[in-house]
């Protein structure tokens, strides 16, 4: 299983409906656009994992070039980009969820301590590199403390979420775990993630777990780690080329080239530190932003779905 099969293929909005995998609610329409409109979240994950992620993060913001990201709390610079995220309390940002350290020599454990998430790390004390010792290790009790804790961790620096993704997808390694994730989800009235162009291929042991207060994203994108000698313009086009009525969310990955990025993703080049400033690169171009609007392309954040989804 690669590191990414599972991670950002879900999200589930929890309001009226899906019938047969098939949305009945138009998204467009609740968002006060025409029913056919093609809207796309585009997504920074990782935010808070290092100075450079976030300094790259902040300049797409800036620059208009992301609508969204979400905050790997438990990682060494998420105070950092809370602290610009307070100061900026109009963007939309939520909680990368985090209970994976896959890094060869960046490592973390979680925001509660150890002898209450026990069965969450290695025998060195940290997160496990990889999502199938989550599937395998971790008790479901454990993971629904350490969600609460990381969501309330954001909230006493000052971040109200507007929507719950998971880093490396490990929320959703079994139906267990996804329950957990979906019930703290609608407590705190956030947004996760579900991508219905790839559940019932990437994760069929999900698709009872969905239930009819759940829709979700139509068309879920991002590079998958075997594009690493890619040509960026190439396969972005694509994607964009390929977009659908209705919601879309496309994932990217921003970091600075540099020192620091470089020597947290040492032997690791699919989502690394060039992949990082690719995708940085890519994004912040006017050629990808008149790529957006020759396709009709409405950008939208996950804070209008909060606030659709939850406005009652």
């Amino acid at each position: 299983m690669k590191r990414y099969l599972i991670g950002f293929l879900f999200s589930a909005l929890l309001i009226p409906s899906m019938v047969n995998g098939q949305q009945e609610t138009n998204i467009p329409e609740l968002l006060g656009y025409p029913a056919g409109s093609k809207l796309l979240i585009i997504h920074a994950d990782d935010m808070g994992m290092s100075h450079s992620t976030n300094a790259a993060v902040i300049k797409a913001f800036e620059t208009g070039s992301i609508t969204s990201g979400s905050i790997m709390i438990p990682c060494p610079w998420s105070a950092e980009i809370a602290a610009y995220v307070k100061a900026n309390p109009g963007l939309d940002v939520g909680i990368h969820f985090t209970t994976n350290a896959e890094w060869k020599y960046y490592k973390y454990d979680g925001v509660l301590p150890a002898t209450e998430i026990p069965s969450l790390l290695d025998k060195e004390g940290n997160f496990y590199p990889n999502i199938q010792a989550v599937a395998l290790f971790a008790k479901p009790e454990e993971v629904e403390k350490e969600l609460r804790a990381q969501i309330e961790w954001a909230l006493a620096h000052g971040v109200k979420p507007t929507h719950l993704d998971s880093h490396m997808g490990s929320m959703y390694v079994n139906p267990a775990i996804f329950r957990i994730a979906m019930k703290v989800a609608h407590e705190y009235k956030l947004p996760v993630s579900l991508p219905l162009n790839l559940v019932k291929t990437a994760a069929p042991f999900l698709v009872n777990e969905v239930t009819p207060d759940m829709i979700g994203v139509d068309h879920f994108v991002m590079l998958p780690g075997e594009a690493v000698n890619g040509d960026w313009k190439t396969m972005y086009s694509q994607m964009i080329n390929t977009l659908v009525p209705g919601l879309n969310e496309l994932v990217v990955h921003l970091s600075y080239d540099n020192d620091e990025m470089r020597a947290i993703a040492v032997d690791h080049e699919d989502y690394g530190s060039a992949w990082r400033q690719k995708d940085l690169d890519l994004v912040m171009s006017d050629e990808f932003k008149k790529l957006l609007k020759d396709n009709n392309v409405q950008l939208v954040t996950w804070r209008e779905i909060q606030d659709a989804v939850y406005k009652q």
